[in-house]
């Protein structure tokens, strides 16, 4: 298995990680507080859900890069 391939997984892993952590974090009360109140997700929660998508994506991308080139 190739580095790429591997960096690609964990990436992918981590994203969903910090996906299902933003989720958890969306549900609690005091989110659903501030969220009532002003229409937001907190900070936190924020930036959970936008690192996850991106840590995701990225890892996603580099393993159909990765198959793509080996095609």
């Amino acid at each position: 298995m190739a580095s790429r391939s591997i960096l690609a997984m964990v990436l992918l892993v981590i994203g969903l990680i910090l996906l299902f952590m933003a989720y958890q974090s969306s549900q609690s009360l005091g989110d659903q507080v501030t969220e009532a109140f002003t229409g937001r997700f907190t900070d936190a929660t924020l930036w959970l859900l936008i690192l996850g998508a991106a840590a995701s994506v990225t890892g996603v991308g580099l393993l159909l890069v990765g198959r793509s080139a080996r095609s």
